[in-house]
């Protein structure tokens, strides 16, 4: 009895309470510049050469089709890293000095994360810009009457547990445990 009763106090620390993860290691998406991904759609604009300019879509390949110079790996890149190699692909058929290229990302349609477990409407969801753990609970309708205080957020290759106390989470007494949601991830409430 006495070694149950110890499992059990066990188990109710494991999910309640300040958790003891580093939360600083983890990668905030909103400090770095956004990473292009199939699906997103991109605005390339060539200064004085409307004909050279397009707003295309990033195939699930990662590969943009653009006029003139045909294929350029998009997916896991940055609009700036695009830019210079456009511009420098465009310099190859006009003047430098009149090749002038701006990408921007005009539609973001590659950022899904997965909520499951004992919630209102588990599924894959997706946003137009980063979430929070706790918005993406509410965006699956919150917390299920059979939940624990307990949130996992599954993430990276090899998968790893990150722990969220979700109450703490809620009152704002543990901010940096809020984590920001990154492409991919699985929020999973036990």
């Amino acid at each position: 009895m006495f070694r149950y009763s110890v499992l059990f106090a066990v188990a109710l620390t494991a999910c309640g309470g300040a958790f003891n993860y580093d939360y600083k290691s983890e990668p905030d998406p909103r400090r770095s510049e956004f990473q292009v991904n199939p699906l997103d759609q991109l605005s390339v604009v060539v200064w004085k050469n409307r004909e050279l300019s397009a707003d295309v879509v990033v195939r699930p390949d990662g590969i943009v089709t653009l006029p003139l110079i045909g294929d350029v790996h998009a997916a896991g890149r940055t609009t700036s890293d695009l830019q210079k190699e456009i511009t420098k692909r465009f310099g190859e058929y006009v003047r430098d000095e009149q090749v002038v290229v701006s990408v921007a990302v005009s539609q973001v349609n590659s950022y899904y994360f997965t909520v499951s477990g004992n919630v209102e409407k588990s599924g894959v969801y997706t946003s137009k810009a980063y979430v929070t753990t706790v918005e993406a609970v509410a965006m699956a309708g919150g917390p299920n009457k059979f939940a624990g205080d307990a949130v996992w957020i599954v993430r990276g290759t090899p998968p790893r547990r990150i722990p969220i106390d979700l109450p703490r989470g809620l009152s704002g007494t543990n901010p940096e445990s809020n984590l920001t949601v990154l492409r991919g991830d699985v929020i999973f409430i036990p």
